[in-house]
């Protein structure tokens, strides 16, 4: 990752909650345009609901460093379990 990723998510990171809510979305919003994404009904309605939690201070956050540990220790799961059938 570059530098400029790290520092912007590093600033990110030290944004209120409700802050980092307004600014998943307005990512999110981002990617769809840039790339012609359109997301089914259920999948918005998903986001939204995430997106409200996190305003109402009722998700639990975790920090990035967290998410990406429990990413790789599924995919490690699941490689193990392949590898054992």
């Amino acid at each position: 990752m570059s530098q400029t990723f790290e520092d912007v998510r590093n600033q990110a990171m030290a944004l209120t909650a409700e802050e980092r809510g307004h600014l998943a979305e307005e990512l999110l919003d981002s990617v769809e345009s840039d790339q012609g994404v359109e997301w089914d009904d259920e999948y918005a309605a998903e986001i939204q609901r995430r997106v409200a939690e996190v305003r109402a201070g009722t998700a639990k956050m975790v920090s990035a460093e967290e998410a990406i540990a429990a990413a790789r220790e599924a995919v490690n799961d699941v490689r193990r379990t392949a590898r054992r059938g």
